[in-house]
């Protein structure tokens, strides 16, 4: 009798240890670091400019920053304790409203650098193109992972890319660059349910022949690709010289933080895309080498979360996420660096751009909930 209830009290022991929950805190510290260290970026850049133009106020972005951060870290823990199945039931309600939304925003949204890609009501001004990056995640690794044996075949990918379409079109008409991000998370996922290699090569072909469209109807975009391929003479190559003269001072080690010189109005939006040329002159390549290796640790830790979520709708968000964050930061810097050609993309978690971090990191929150979902312990 005394043998039996020694080994039941075994059984439930290891039923106890096998549902232990996993959490990832490494993933939680590099987001904490990036987004500290972004707010100290973002006064080393803007604290000049901002004194000037917002009546001698030079904390005027951080505390914007500092608001919008705070907001999404509280997004982010709240979305880290529900589980993630939760939001299957709002996919299709939230993708047709945010498609509402974004045609709102071409008709009655307000103008940003010539384009309209902001919504304004009252005090609170946001960008839903940056709400539809998240929006789309959930969505499309909802149907994906509900549609895994019809991505078998070129219908079934041509199908699930089609419902995709009017949400990147209706982004890519105002906004290009948002709208190459989101072709390219659409087309990670797709490809990560499929893993239909031959498939995607034709895919591939009808995303490049979209952009060129795109590149064609609006004429100042053709005119960052003569900037891109001209930076020295092109009159549109300003922002990108700047850009590079700043690289190129920092050296190794840069000139100390706080003492750029092409952030006092000589590299415009220097806070925004183009932060990371500031990061190199005042840090040198020492601290462009170490946010890069932060965020190829992200991608890391993201990827393990993946490899051991419990089913595929789980691990397409964590895809969906990593793709966001991976080809931001991959276009920033290449456009910093003039490896491509101008455009407006910020650098995940460090850029400013309230609506930016703040569903970021309400994103990082879903990765989080995902992670709480996996369970370890000894095989019984």
């Amino acid at each position: 009798m005394s043998q039996n209830r020694t080994v039941s009290g075994q059984k439930k022991k290891r039923k106890r240890v096998k549902t232990e929950k996993y959490f990832d805190y490494s993933l939680l510290f590099i987001v904490i670091f990036l987004v500290c260290f972004g707010l100290v970026m973002i006064y080393s850049t803007s604290a000049y400019n901002s004194q000037i133009v917002n009546e001698g106020d030079s904390f005027y972005y951080l505390k914007r920053q500092g608001m919008f951060a705070l907001l999404g870290f509280t997004g982010m823990i709240f979305i880290s304790h529900i589980p993630y199945n939760f939001w299957k039931r709002f996919t299709f309600i939230a993708y047709i409203g945010m498609n509402i939304l974004l045609v709102i925003v071409l008709v009655y949204g307000a103008a940003s650098h010539g384009q309209k890609r902001w919504i304004e009501i009252g005090p609170l001004r946001f960008q839903p193109s940056e709400i539809a990056k998240a929006v789309l995640i959930v969505f499309l690794a909802h149907v994906a992972s509900q549609s895994v044996n019809q991505l078998k075949n070129w219908r079934g990918v041509v199908k699930c890319f089609a419902l995709t379409l009017p949400m990147i079109v209706l982004v890519t008409v105002s906004n290009l660059s948002t709208g190459i991000i989101l072709l390219g998370i659409a087309f990670i996922i797709i490809f990560v349910a499929s893993n239909q290699y031959k498939i995607f090569g034709g895919v591939i072909l009808a995303g490049i022949g979209l952009v060129a469209v795109f590149l064609k109807v609006a004429a100042y975009r053709m005119d960052r690709i003569d900037a891109w391929l001209h930076v020295e003479t092109s009159e549109y190559g300003y922002q990108t010289r700047q850009a590079l003269y700043a690289i190129g001072s920092g050296g190794v080690f840069g000139k100390g933080l706080g003492r750029s010189v092409q952030k006092l109005s000589y590299v415009p939006e220097a806070h925004n895309d183009m932060i990371f040329s500031i990061i190199c002159e005042e840090l040198g390549l020492f601290g462009a080498i170490a946010i890069i290796l932060l965020f190829i640790l992200l991608m890391w830790r993201c990827m393990m979360i993946a490899n051991s979520a419990p089913d595929l709708y789980s691990a397409l968000i964590v895809i969906g996420v990593m793709a966001q964050i991976g080809l931001q930061a991959c276009i920033n810097i290449g456009v910093v660096t003039n490896t491509l050609p101008n455009t407006g993309v910020t650098l995940p978690f460090i850029s400013y751009g309230g609506t930016s971090v703040t569903f970021l990191l309400c994103e990082i929150g879903l990765v989080l909930s995902v992670s709480r979902s996996i369970r370890f312990g000894p095989e019984s």
